[in-house]
């Protein structure tokens, strides 16, 4: 699947950084948003390919294009027998996220890419638009620190793993009100936090790279979003774990369905039955063979944003794969039109 896709799913999320970034700074985050989906569902459809979208746009009525459920390749296409043999390719699941931080996007603010993750069908765990508390850590608090545990249990085990005193470690958490408590709980400890407003994927994959100075993210975000940190966590080796969040009451801010018993009810009707369970990254992401890839819209502890100049644009992106267990920045320059013949003299 990587030699198949892998540069190829560079190209997507290229695409979708480079036409979310020419609305940068312009406070329009639904359009940077729906450019972005564009541009990635358009190279999407170009690839020699069955996918299928587990985690995407919302579902069919709310999202035209990369909605759940939607099939994309060029050997989904109703002409498909004209460019391949449909039954000879492996089906494939995919979670996007064209524009992770549309507001970071709308008002210039580092940290938004373009990200997606690939992996054979049934390999990605298909979340419901729920919220979810979330922990990422570096790999070598892998299987140590839990979410079960105090945010101060769980520092003094990073401070362990990590042989670094308490007062060194970074912590990343949303900026919302329901993080009142584990903020002043982080801090009260003696560790740092590191507020972000939007866009915790790029926060929890920082975990698994050393030198980034963030150590672990803490709280409640998006549960669509943690599948594909996952994806990329259990590439990296390092600390995932998620359980979905169901009770408005806990979250306090954003819409999470009508009521907890309804969300409980929608739980079961999609054969989640254990609505409290915590879930690692190979449960979230079980699949043989995990690609995550993601580009730069702004930029960010990973990644440069998307840098435009005359007749052009550069990108910085980065592809992770558990098959060759390899993390890549690849750095690319992408000509608009025709190339110009350059002058020697």
């Amino acid at each position: 699947m990587e030699n198949t896709l892998g540069l190829e799913i560079i190209e997507v999320v290229e695409q979708a950084a480079i036409a979310s970034a020419k609305w940068m700074g312009k406070g329009e985050k639904n359009i940077a948003d729906q450019v972005a989906v564009e541009a990635m569902r358009e190279r999407m459809n170009k690839i020699h390919m069955r996918g299928r979208i587990v985690i995407g746009e919302g579902e069919r009525d709310d999202a035209p294009m990369l909605y759940i459920g939607e099939e994309v390749g060029i050997c989904t296409q109703p002409n498909a027998e004209s460019f391949c043999n449909p039954d000879e390719l492996i089906e494939i699941d995919i979670a996007v996220d064209p524009c992770e931080g549309t507001n970071l996007v709308a008002y210039g603010q580092p940290g938004s890419m373009a990200v997606l993750a690939i992996s054979e069908k049934g390999g990605l765990f298909a979340a419901p638009d729920f919220y979810m508390k979330k922990l990422a850590a570096p790999p070598a608090a892998k299987g140590k620190v839990d979410i079960n545990k105090s945010a101060t249990e769980n520092l003094k085990i990073l401070s362990e793993v990590l042989d670094r005193g308490v007062d060194e470690l970074v912590v990343v958490v949303m900026k919302r009100e329901r993080h009142n408590d584990l903020i002043k709980e982080i801090r009260e400890a003696g560790a740092r936090v590191a507020l972000i407003s939007d866009g915790d994927v790029g926060a929890a994959i920082s975990c698994g790279f050393a030198g980034t100075n963030i150590h672990a993210l803490m709280g409640i975000g998006a549960a669509p979003e943690g599948v594909i940190s996952a994806a990329a966590m259990r590439a990296l080796g390092g600390h995932f774990q998620g359980q979905l969040i169901y009770d408005p009451a806990i979250v306090k801010t954003g819409l999470i369905g009508e009521s907890k018993e309804a969300n409980l009810d929608r739980l079961k009707s999609m054969n989640i039955n254990d609505a409290d369970k915590v879930y690692d990254a190979h449960e979230l992401a079980s699949g043989k063979t995990i690609l995550f890839a993601a580009s730069g819209i702004t930029s960010g502890n990973l990644m440069q944003g998307v840098r435009f100049f005359k007749d052009g644009a550069r990108t910085q992106s980065l592809v992770i794969s558990n098959q060759s267990k390899t993390a890549r920045f690849v750095d690319t320059i992408h000509l608009f039109g025709e190339p110009k013949v350059l002058q020697l003299n």
